[in-house]
């Protein structure tokens, strides 16, 4: 695992702890709805960065 791919995953998992946050908080749903999508981004793209699928 290389400091990219770590750096991805991280910063998917914040974001889906700001989802949940925000589901709490009652926040309006396309905000939640962009905020997944970020999310998803990210960790599809820190999983794909990993050197496990060489």
């Amino acid at each position: 695992m290389n400091g990219s791919s770590t750096a991805l995953i991280v910063v998917g998992l914040f974001l889906t702890g700001g989802i949940i946050s925000f589901i709490k908080q009652k926040m309006p749903t396309s905000l939640i709805v962009l905020l997944s999508i970020g999310a998803a981004m990210c960790l599809v793209a820190g999983v794909m960065r990993l050197e496990v699928w060489n």
